[in-house]
């Protein structure tokens, strides 16, 4: 039996299955899913007796379950969804016996303020380079596995950086950026620097990780450097839509951020138009260089463009253009 957690692993339930069919035990966000080939599994990570349940049985573990927002009314359900979540699922597929397990970190915690990018395969950093919830909750739990790591647990650590393409029912915060760009609801953008990859290859490079990957290793799942304009006028090309026309001051974005989270925080409670972290983010330096990961794993990412015409054709299939 495998498990796969969360509700972001579409795509990886559907290539996982291609290979392994009537294995996979998933949950959240399955009505698109062969119900026929999967046994669903109802359990909240913060629970550690109902993750123990779900666990039982398993010989392998996918751990993709998180909370990918930069913003939570309540900040402590970062650490208790993103820290705490992960000890409980990783602890009971130790105890249950699992012969292999991976877990999904980010590339949001790989950069720090003087960082110039590169490989990130054995880097370590520190948690004062964290910015805000989110980062912290997610280098906690990244530690806490390399502790396990070193105990002599079966983990193998993967770090996607931004997925893009189709599939993402969620609308994790890369999806819903480009869906307001498509739909016309990003007049302004503030520059910044990321990696992108598409969708299906981090599936792939998970795939491939649970079986050649090394424990104590981090595997970047990354193909493209971008800064942020880039992005979007290969979006325009395949959405015909404009490029914004004005990019926003720093300093501007970031005062747009503290009065978007402190209205979110006490009347709206939603998500807010711009948040901290996010714009504090864009300071930093995301290019990485995946070369090492990709070519241990056999990994080869296909073009950003491919990712974009495949998302926007998607996009337009759930009527959210």
């Amino acid at each position: 039996m495998i498990l796969v957690t969360g509700g972001a692993g579409s795509w990886f339930a559907f290539q996982l299955l291609a290979t392994n069919p009537f294995v996979l035990a998933a949950r959240a966000c399955v009505d698109h899913l062969p119900l026929d080939q999967i046994e669903l599994v109802s359990a909240d990570i913060r629970d550690e007796s109902a993750v123990r349940k779900a666990t039982r049985g398993c010989k392998y573990v996918y751990h993709l379950a998180a909370d990918p927002n930069l913003w939570r009314r309540d900040r402590r359900e970062f650490d208790s969804i993103n820290r705490m979540g992960t000890i409980h699922v990783l602890r009971a597929a130790l105890d249950s016996g699992a012969e292999r397990i991976l877990y999904t970190s980010t590339e949001s915690i790989l950069s720090s303020r003087n960082s110039n990018g590169g490989s990130v395969e054995k880097l370590r950093l520190k948690a004062s380079d964290m910015l805000g919830p989110y980062c912290l909750s997610k280098f906690q739990a990244e530690e806490e596995v390399f502790r396990m790591v070193d105990d002599g647990a079966p983990i193998i650590v993967v770090s996607p950086t931004l997925p893009v393409g189709p599939g993402d029912r969620l609308q994790t915060p890369p999806t819903r950026m480009s869906v307001a760009f498509c739909r016309g609801e990003l007049p302004a953008y503030l520059d910044c620097r990321f990696n992108l990859i598409d969708v299906r290859d981090v599936a792939k490079g998970m795939m491939l990780a649970m079986k050649k990957g090394r424990a104590g290793i981090r595997y970047l799942l990354g193909a493209q450097n971008l800064h942020l304009l880039d992005w979007l006028h290969i979006l325009s090309k395949e959405a015909g839509q404009p490029l914004p026309r004005w990019e926003i001051p720093y300093s501007l974005a970031l005062m747009v951020a503290w009065f978007s989270e402190i209205w979110s925080d006490y009347v709206s409670g939603e998500m807010p138009a711009a948040t901290i972290t996010g714009v504090r983010l864009t300071r930093r330096n995301m290019f990485f260089d995946s070369s090492a990961s990709l070519n241990e794993l056999g990994l080869h990412p296909r073009p950003i463009h491919e990712s974009a015409r495949d998302a926007i054709a998607w996009y337009r299939s759930q009527g959210w253009l």
